[in-house]
This record gives C-alpha cells, sequence and structure tokens, in this order.
C-alpha cells in the first residue's frame, strides 16, 4: 500500500477539497472530521503568497474551529524563505503542520484522533 493509500481517507483531493480562500476553509471545516491532508495539487497557485493574507486568513480559521490540517510540502519546494519560516513555525502547532509526505502527515492526525 502507498502512503497516499494508507492516507486516502483523509486526503483533501479525495473529499473534493480545495484551498484558494476562507470559504473554501468553511467548506474543509464543514467536510473535515478526524482532519484533512492537503498537497500542493488541492492548494490555488497563490495560496502561499503571503502578501495576499489568504493563507492566513485561512489558518486562523482552522484554529478558531479547531480543525486540524495538514500540508504536505516537499523540502525542496521553491516557495521562499517566507513560507519556509511558516512551515518551521507550525512545526509543533497543536491544529495546522507541514509534513514532506502524506503518511507522516496521516500519522500526525491519526494520533491526534
Amino acid at each position: 500500500m502507498n502512503e497516499l493509500t494508507s492516507a486516502s481517507s483523509r486526503l483533501a483531493k479525495e473529499r473534493g477539497l480545495f484551498l484558494s480562500s476562507v470559504d473554501d476553509a468553511l467548506d474543509v471545516i464543514g467536510n473535515g472530521a478526524g482532519g484533512c491532508i492537503f498537497t500542493p495539487a488541492e492548494l490555488s497557485a497563490d495560496f502561499f503568497d503571503l502578501n495576499n493574507r489568504v493563507a492566513g486568513e485561512v489558518f486562523q480559521k482552522f484554529v478558531n474551529y479547531g480543525c486540524r490540517v495538514a500540508f504536505v510540502i516537499p523540502e525542496n519546494h521553491e516557495l521562499g524563505e517566507r513560507v519556509t519560516e511558516l512551515i518551521r513555525e507550525h512545526r509543533a502547532h497543536p491544529i495546522i503542520r507541514f509534513f514532506t509526505s502524506a503518511s507522516l502527515a496521516d500519522d500526525w492526525l491519526a494520533s491526534t484522533d
């Protein structure tokens, strides 16, 4: 079984979820029982453009509602230093975390069920 198969029940793409706005975050909250895993494919192209504040507003919704969310971002991403800093800041966050694989993300979500 590959890592995406083991985590498939939590994968955003399997639930038809996509993040590009605060409204999308509310959809995730409504459908995100047990946590949700996002890969870059389920994020808008400018989601991590921290100047537009979308990621910050979306993260705040997840925190306010206690909806655990994991993001799978490769170590060698090209999202910039500010995103790398954001990833580091969320290393031990209880609601939002970043991982390099879906299986690691699923393990974290399962451990906090």
